[in-house]
């Protein structure tokens, strides 16, 4: 940092997946905000094939996802486990009162909003469903999770989230927790090609990660 040319300031370059929650994102990102040297965020979103190959280019630090990089991929890089929790269901208030006896099994035949199919969490939660022979009503499926949840909102079903975004889904939605789907655990990493992570807003996001968020 010393070496730093003026007028260059250190920023974070980050990837972050279309299909991980945006709130999730955040909560990831935020200590590195309240660092001693202010460090600037840049945000890229889209899919985690092409945010690898920027990562593999240098130009991204690191890569957020919600799986650690499959072995096929063909970029030298380093998954390091942020932290995992539990899935929660939220609805408005008339489908809690509706569905919170009774779980899980109430959920059979109750309307639901999905994410697509080509999330980890959906293929999760249909393995769930199929073992505890759950058939839900499938209104909706969406690509971006924050569109999920304003439909959630309007009442057109009940929703999954991470359930370490609890308190933030029901104050920013005004909806309530339903539930918790403890069998189904969201995992999240933090990619980056380096193996010792020297980057202080990197750092500063995975022990705060590991020591707070997801204590």
């Amino acid at each position: 940092m010393r070496g730093k040319p003026v007028g260059s300031p250190m920023r974070l370059l980050v990837g972050v997946p279309d299909v991980l929650p945006k709130l999730v994102a955040y909560q990831l990102l935020e200590p590195a905000l309240h660092l001693q040297e202010p460090v600037p965020i840049a945000c890229q979103e889209n899919t985690l094939d092409y945010l690898l190959m920027e990562l593999a280019a240098h130009r991204l630090d690191i890569v957020l996802s919600e799986a650690a990089m499959a072995s096929h991929v063909n970029v030298k890089a380093y998954s390091l486990l942020l932290g995992e929790c539990s899935i929660s269901i939220f609805g408005t208030a008339a489908w809690s009162r509706r569905l919170r006896r009774g779980l899980p099994q109430s959920l059979d035949g109750a309307d639901v909003l999905l994410p697509t199919p080509r999330t980890m969490l959906r293929r999760a939660l249909d393995q769930w469903f199929d073992k505890e022979n759950i058939r839900p009503v499938v209104t909706g499926e969406f690509a971006d999770s924050a569109l999920l949840k304003v439909f959630g909102q309007a009442g057109v079903g009940m929703f999954p989230a991470p359930g370490v975004i609890a308190k933030e889904v029901c104050r920013q939605y005004r909806v309530r927790e339903i539930g918790r789907i403890d069998a189904i655990r969201e995992r999240y990493f933090a990619i980056s090609v380096e193996r010792r992570l020297k980057h202080p807003a990197v750092k500063a996001i995975s022990e705060a990660a590991r020591s707070t968020l997801f204590a």
